[in-house]
């Protein structure tokens, strides 16, 4: 068009309003427009956030800015981004958990189920089965000896045991006398064992001949050894009485403040540290599960985490506090899927745990395909994927479940029922009695969707670390949101607050891992590498060369002249 005849085609028009819209390629956009007051616009796409979301984003933005203008002088760590409706509902509201539970312990419990159902199946293993009569009669007589031998409330009792009905009666004896147990995994290495029962100082050690072998020298741990199948041992045992021991016939009362066992776990400087968890906070925990799974007596529940490992703890007595039955994988068919389909089947299991790695390798053989008796699987110790979950739910055709917890609060504090159509898999909700914060590096709590670390307050806090107060002074912190006077564990694990008050599982604060389902320092592997002579420098990383397959690899640097290879450190 020639310039004239546009001029003149446009001489009479008017523009008289604008609109703009726009869409933002982001997931959220923060628009900053300056004038004679500063207008902000938040743009966001709706498949990645909510409305109501993006409201609070808003609402905690223009609380910052008006923190600014009151005190242009205030650290930006000490402005507090909630309101206080939503500090309220993070901190209050999301851990109303609180549910009366009776004071009582383990023995207490287990005598009251052995009462109502005496002739009912107890315990299965290798092929034979106790009643809970019989399985509490030869309770009765080892706790009665041991009594004898001094075991009693705040002391300790190491148990090294292989996989058997003698490692059953083992533990139940122990906290029959009001003694902790000191689970001693035999596969442990023997420097290992050595430093747990030096640092424990258990009274006693109970035993068999072959495991015995392995064991330091009665006189390096200063502990005497009860040796189950010698013949002195039986000729006593038979000596005792078989009833329930009463409070005067034990060293002193059973209460529900004393420890229940210790378990140790990883430490950081190379020195394993042992978790004293009370009879209060595991019974918490056993009578929350039993209220959420309701286990029957027909139910039968698997045994095959290492007594070592805290999960082991509600393997053993949640079964034996409200009379179903218990079947225990023997040595090597616990890591065997093969082998633990086949006794799934036949001993007709209903509940079983898994670690994450366990799950995706029992997942992968044909017998798991489907597993009839299987009614509910637990999952915990590892990081749960969402791949994982969808193809145990399609594949076993039982429920699946995502718990959580740290050795430090009677096993799991957290736990979350997986469905098939869900994205993530969440840590989920507080238990009974238990609260959990998401705080920053201030202990603030921190707002929905911002990752935090984790600390646990409540009824199953462990007492502590058995002879390392100033190690459980450092993560046994005083509480400031809870009663006066409470204490909450600094777990170390990052995490984040969904919408709806659940828990979703982010990483590590620190440099701990989990491979198998245990937790493991870095830092004590890599002080046992540098102990050897020939090792100037270690360090120790967690490689996942194929997908859920974990597991340690440790780079050295070894002195001048050195001639080691790889097999002479494995054996550290």
């Amino acid at each position: 068009m020639e310039e004239e005849a546009f001029a003149q085609a446009t001489s009479t028009l008017r523009l008289s309003h604008t609109e703009t819209h726009d869409a933002t390629h982001y997931p959220l956009s923060l628009m900053v427009m300056p004038g004679s007051e500063l207008h902000l616009r938040l743009d966001y796409r709706p498949d990645t956030f909510t409305s109501t979301a993006v409201q609070d984003l808003a609402e905690r933005l223009i609380r910052i800015l008006e923190s600014f203008v009151a005190d242009t002088g205030r650290p930006v760590r000490e402005i507090d981004v909630l309101g206080e409706d939503e500090r309220q509902r993070i901190l209050r509201g999301w851990n109303s958990t609180a549910h009366e539970v009776r004071e009582t312990t383990l023995p207490e419990l287990f005598e009251e189920q052995v009462a109502r159902t005496p002739e009912g199946v107890a315990v299965v293993s290798g092929g034979a089965e106790l009643s809970y009569a019989e399985l509490n009669a030869r309770v009765n007589s080892l706790a009665r000896y041991l009594v004898s031998r001094g075991a009693g409330p705040e002391r300790s009792v190491a148990v090294a045991m292989p996989r058997s009905l003698d490692l059953v009666v083992g533990l139940l004896a122990v906290v029959k006398t009001g003694a902790a147990y000191v689970p001693v995994d035999p596969e442990y290495p023997s420097d290992r064992v050595a430093y747990m029962l030096q640092d424990a100082d258990p009274v006693l050690i109970i035993t068999n001949t072959d495991t015995a072998q392995s064991l330091p020298a009665e006189s390096s741990t200063g502990a005497s050894r009860v040796v189950l199948d010698e013949g002195i041992v039986q000729a006593r045992l038979r000596d005792q009485g078989t009833t329930n021991p009463a409070d005067d016939e034990l060293l002193g009362s059973l209460l529900p403040q004393h420890p229940a066992y210790v378990i140790y776990t990883s430490g950081s400087t190379g020195r394993p540290k042992g978790v004293a968890v009370p009879h209060s906070a595991i019974v918490n925990r056993l009578l929350w599960m039993q209220s959420v799974y309701s286990l029957k007596t027909t139910d039968r529940v698997l045994q095959k985490t290492s007594m070592a490992f805290d999960v082991s703890v509600w393997e053993f007595f949640w079964p034996l506090i409200v009379g179903a039955g218990m079947v225990v994988a023997s040595a090597g068919e616990h890591k065997d899927p093969a082998a633990l389909a086949e006794l799934i089947r036949r001993e007709k299991v209903t509940t079983a745990h898994f670690v994450p790695s366990m799950l995706n390798a029992f997942l992968q053989d044909p017998l798991a395909v489907p597993c009839e008796p299987l009614e509910r699987v637990i999952c915990s110790g590892e990081a749960l994927s969402t791949d994982l979950k969808n193809r145990a739910l399609s594949t076993l055709g039982a429920s699946v479940h995502n718990l959580y917890g740290p050795t430090e609060a009677a096993v799991d504090v957290t736990f979350w029922e997986c469905g098939a159509d869900e994205e993530t898999v969440p840590i989920g909700r507080p238990v009974w009695n238990t609260r959990v914060y998401v705080l920053d590096a201030g202990l603030s709590p921190v707002a929905v969707g911002v990752a935090g670390e984790l600390y646990v307050a409540g009824a199953q806090l462990a007492r502590g670390y058995v002879g390392r107060a100033g190690l459980t002074g450092e993560r046994f912190v005083a509480d400031p949101f809870g009663p006066v006077g409470s204490r909450m564990y600094r777990t170390g694990d990052l995490v984040k607050w969904a919408a709806g008050g659940v828990l979703e599982f982010v990483g590590r604060a620190d440099a701990q891992v989990k491979v198998r389902g245990f937790r493991i320092e870095p830092g004590e592997v890599e002080a046992a590498l540098v102990g050897h002579q020939e090792v100037a420098q270690a360090a120790v990383v967690v490689r996942e060369d194929e997908p859920g397959e974990k597991r340690l690899v440790a780079y050295v640097v070894l002195v001048e002249s050195s001639t080691l290879d790889g097999s002479d450190l494995r054996g550290l």
